[in-house]
């Protein structure tokens, strides 16, 4: 299974969930979470998808710390049952 195997899953249940998961990039940034969601109700949060086992990088990790700090929702999905089942 690919990373982009759980990025799909993980759009497909954000649409099912009625909000909006866009490829985030930043052009100086390259640790920046891998898609951007947006859910009823204000409810927005970052994802960092991985492939089965992979995990984030350090500088992943930094970036992951430095939003959560600010109050703001950072997960990490490496498999399709934590996609199919996302909530935000």
């Amino acid at each position: 299974m690919l990373e982009n195997d759980i990025e799909k899953a993980l759009c497909k249940r954000v649409k099912e969930l009625g909000g909006k998961c866009e490829k985030f990039v930043s052009v100086n940034n390259r640790a920046v979470p891998d898609r951007l969601v947006t859910l009823p109700r204000g409810n927005i949060s970052f994802v960092e998808c991985k492939a089965p086992g992979k995990k984030p990088t350090k500088l992943q990790e930094k970036d992951h710390r430095e939003r959560r700090a600010l109050g703001v929702k950072v997960f990490v999905i490496d498999n399709l049952e934590a996609a199919n089942a996302f909530s935000g």
